[in-house]
């Protein structure tokens, strides 16, 4: 066990070893090399590179050199990513077999690998990580440590003010002044609903009972989002220093994080945070030499989509089927075991310590009048740049894709863009220019929720679209009521229908009134929000809608049933990319001549169409 002027003797003896980990101008021979060890970088190798490194410093004899796991980086697009520090060199897809090079290069010789240096969106390569448009227009405070500290090591969170907050919470500050400083700073839940994170400590301290717990939602059900998971990565003690402080706030010692199985690294990372934390004596009995106790356990979700849905996730850790439960009461006043409970998920837990160290009119001042501080966003689907961002509430979905995402690939335009998942709506090309907070986002029939932002091009079809959607709900539905069970199937098949050129104007009408229906009667925020997808594409889409009803037409060529893609002669360039593209060589021409599509042997993939640089492919 740690005692308080231990913690600080590491903080201030670990700082200084890592100031080259933030200060460029670090006045030290040591440099860091840093290695993804995300799940997306680790799927390509990292690990691997990882080791590579560390074998052949051993080999070269090499000293004041050392290798360091990170976290996610963000920017996925670029991985397996190697940043050398303090130089803020920043190599992109590196390889096993490239670590030889740079070991020579760059850390024996001193001179950069100019072939791995990552490159802009315009080709220009940058040869620091500051230089990138990616990072210019975010603001790190959730991901503050991913990709600057090794998550498995206790000491490199505390040198960075880990625990320095949780100090500050049980030896200065009294509960009801911890809850207040949350409240003013405006901070409302970044798990979808947007409710105020102070009113609901306030809300669960206020309950009566001898029993209370801290619950962490880390069930990222959505599909596309993994800014949960990337945070559980890289920084796995800033979730369990706020757990604690919220429950010193509302007089809980027990907390549990119920994660996906499907996170078997965030779920590792966890698990080493846990027990180091319990070592130092900063998670279990008398924290800090004060009365206050706490301790933190996992619980495994089995990957059910409903289990995100708080009361559902309440039933699943107590060891039921996951389903939710009829409110009220609400978890604060009849949670888990029904004592009261406090839940928030991963990201709001990420901002507390920042919140009790630099106040709440620093984070106040951040983002927007009704949305404060910044808004961590899993950016997918068509767009340069994929990976994980953080900008302040506020910014415009044009600056993200364009400014931060680097725009649409191979020349499309943008069509829309789908925020919130399967509980989210569409974005249409005439709402670029929308500040994305809880207000505005409503205003225009989509919503926040957790974070996944998955961005369209125009070879997007609209409905089947929806149909993707409705057909992810259907699957996941817990099935404990009526409108949501039945509803969600019957607006699947009226979509089936429309996407096989079997629909009707009627249909449409149908898909309508089932929406409304479906959202005023399910029992849960997730069957309610279930129809969004549908009723968003409905608003700014119903051309798409009519045009497959009435038309038997899909303009985008995604619903194969009623495609005839063929070439326009007018546009063709001959350049032959589609040719080169076409899967079963149902591309006809000859070099420089314009190609025509053999419609026996077409199978109506749509390779062609995204491959041609010219937008001379259509029906």
């Amino acid at each position: 066990m740690k005692t308080i002027q231990e913690l600080h003797q590491i903080r201030e003896r670990k700082r200084k070893e890592l100031d080259l980990r933030v200060n460029t101008k670090s006045d030290t021979r040591e440099k860091h090399i840093l290695v993804c060890q995300g799940t997306g970088c680790t799927s390509s190798k990292s690990p691997e590179i990882l080791e590579t490194f560390k074998r052949l410093i051993k080999e070269n004899g090499i000293e004041n050199v050392r290798v360091i796991k990170t976290g996610c980086f963000g920017l996925c697009a670029k991985g397996p990513i190697v940043i050398i520090r303090p130089e803020d060199t920043f190599y992109a897809m590196v390889k096993p077999e490239d670590c030889e090079e740079i070991i020579k290069t760059h850390i024996m010789e001193g001179n950069q690998v100019e072939r791995l240096l990552a490159k802009d969106i315009d080709g220009t390569k940058v040869h620091s990580l500051d230089d990138l448009n990616f990072y210019k227009k975010q603001k790190r405070i959730a991901l503050k440590n991913c990709g600057m500290i090794d998550p498995e090591q206790i000491d490199e969170y505390i040198a960075f003010d880990g625990y320095l907050a949780l100090e500050k919470v049980v030896t200065e500050m009294s509960q009801d002044e911890v809850i207040e400083e949350i409240k003013k700073s405006g901070i409302r839940g970044r798990g979808g609903a947007g409710f105020p994170t102070g009113k609901k400590w306030e809300l669960t301290k206020a309950s009566e009972g001898e029993q209370k717990y801290v619950v962490c939602n880390a069930d990222e059900g959505d599909p596309g989002a993994f800014m949960d998971r990337s945070i559980l990565e890289g920084d796995p003690h800033s979730v369990l220093e706020a757990m604690e402080i919220a429950g010193y706030c509302i007089g809980a010692n027990k907390g549990y994080i119920y994660v996906r199985a499907e996170y078997p690294i965030a779920v590792k990372r966890l698990q080493i945070a846990i027990d180091q934390a319990r070592e130092y004596g900063i998670l279990g009995k008398n924290i800090f030499d004060t009365n206050f106790d706490f301790d933190i356990e996992i619980r495994l979700g089995a990957g059910a989509f409903v289990c995100g849905e708080e009361t559902a996730l309440l039933e699943s850790i107590e060891g039921k089927r996951g389903q939710p439960r009829v409110k009220p009461p609400y978890p604060a006043t009849a949670g888990l075991w029904g004592k009261p409970t406090l839940i928030n998920n991963v990201e709001t837990y990420a901002n507390i310590a920042q919140i009790i160290l630099k106040g709440s009119e620093w984070y106040s001042s951040i983002g927007t009048e009704h949305s404060k501080g910044t808004k961590v966003f899993a950016l997918g689907g068509n767009v340069n740049n994929i990976g994980l961002v953080e900008v302040p509430m506020g910014t415009t979905l044009r600056e993200i894709v364009y400014d931060i995402g680097g725009g649409i690939p191979n020349g499309r335009d943008f069509k829309a863009a789908q925020t919130g998942g399967p509980s989210g709506g569409c974005i249409p090309k005439e709402h670029l220019d929308t500040p994305i907070d809880y207000e505005s986002l409503k205003e225009i029939g989509s919503m926040m929720g957790s974070g996944g932002l998955i961005v369209m091009d125009d070879t997007k079809c609209m409905v089947s679209l929806a149909k993707f959607y409705l057909e992810f709900t259907v699957s996941e539905s817990c099935g404990k009521c009526t409108p949501c069970r039945i509803g969600t199937k019957r607006m699947h098949e009226i979509l089936e229908k429309l996407c096989n050129g079997e629909g009707t104007e009627l249909d449409i009408y149908k898909l309508e009134k089932l929406a409304m229906n479906i959202q005023k009667s399910s029992i849960c925020g997730l069957g309610q929000s279930a129809p969004n997808p549908v009723i968003s594409t409905l608003k700014y889409f119903k051309d798409e809608f009519k045009e497959h009803a009435i038309d038997k037409n899909c303009r985008a060529l995604e619903c194969k049933a009623m495609s005839k893609i063929t070439i326009r002669e007018d546009k063709c360039k001959g350049c032959g990319l589609c040719q080169k593209s076409c899967p079963v060589n149902a591309i006809e021409g000859e070099a420089r001549e314009k190609r025509v599509i053999n419609q026996e042997k077409c199978i109506k993939c749509g390779t062609c169409l995204a491959s041609c640089p010219f937008k001379a492919i259509g029906n």
